[in-house]
């Protein structure tokens, strides 16, 4: 394939095919080879995208200052922790380092030209924020919560797991006919606080084992005996708070950032449908 004159090895559209594949199982949005020949085209699509930008940037701006390149250069070194570190992270030589430099100074043109692409949005003002709040509510929910009264008995002797086991299947079947759970929790925890209301609570504020249980449970619902590395559990949903937005007040900043984000990319995308338009790409 070639981009205006520009020969595009298979090898950087394979690289790039296997990074999107990548990215998409760490997603467990893919199995096996299902999606390959769509990753295919969104490889060749990025690959032709960043040679157009590329091209552009270094017709636009063809001169760029060698102090600005060395700062540049100096600045990434100082990130990777010095040039040893960086040429060994890199795998080059320091003899290459007019490489690195012409890497740098293409960067560089890069970034003027978008710049220049994105200072043709003028920043939203709040009107057009909060419209872009309300559009996208999904962005700004709070996290799901539950309460949850919690008995735990620990297990120290492997021969005591049957009697423990037992007594919270009769625990249980007592709460289930009305018994008052809490008090009975209060009565029977190897708790040393012997707290034993959770209060209110998000995934990941307890072990995994006891997310996967409680929030798979409605208000009032009784949970499952249930073990875990510690012991066996028995508990109770007392509360649920559905996800609620956020107000716009709270996340103005962050909905500001993820609106602005957006825009620069709608105008990426404009720019490279441009450049694609007159450009000579041959496969």
């Amino acid at each position: 394939m070639t981009v205006n004159g520009e020969p595009i090895s298979e090898a950087l559209i394979t690289e790039e095919f296997h990074a999107i594949k990548a990215h998409y199982e760490r997603m467990g949005r893919v199995s096996c080879c299902d999606r390959d020949e769509e990753f295919r085209g969104y490889a060749q699509h990025n690959v032709v995208a960043r040679v157009l930008i590329n091209q552009e940037a270094e017709s636009r701006f063809p001169g760029v200052a060698e102090e600005e390149v060395a700062a540049a250069f100096e600045r990434i070194m100082e990130e990777q922790g010095g040039r040893a570190a960086f040429f060994a992270h890199a795998g080059l030589a320091p003899e290459q380092e007019s490489l690195v430099r012409d890497d740098v100074r293409s960067g560089l043109r890069v970034d003027k030209l978008m710049e220049a692409t994105w200072q043709s949005s003028a920043p939203p003002d709040e009107a057009q924020q909060r419209a872009w709040y309300e559009a996208h509510l999904q962005e700004f929910l709070t996290l799901e919560e539950i309460s949850a009264v919690h008995l735990f008995k620990q297990v120290e002797k492997v021969e005591d797991r049957q009697t423990i086991y037992d007594l919270l299947r009769r625990l249980r079947a007592e709460a289930r006919a009305g018994a008052d759970f809490k008090a009975m929790a209060l009565e029977h925890t190897d708790k040393e606080d012997k707290v034993v209301d959770l209060g209110w609570f998000k995934r990941g504020d307890f072990m995994e084992e006891f997310d996967l249980i409680m929030f798979s449970l409605e208000e009032g619902e009784m949970s499952p005996v249930f073990a875990s590395h510690w012991g066996f559990h028995l508990a109770r949903v007392t509360g649920r708070r559905a996800p609620q937005p956020r107000p716009f007040s709270e996340v103005q900043e962050a909905a500001l950032q993820l609106m602005v984000t957006e825009q620069r990319q709608t105008a990426t995308q404009s720019l490279v449908a441009e450049l694609k338009s007159r450009a000579e790409i041959l496969p």
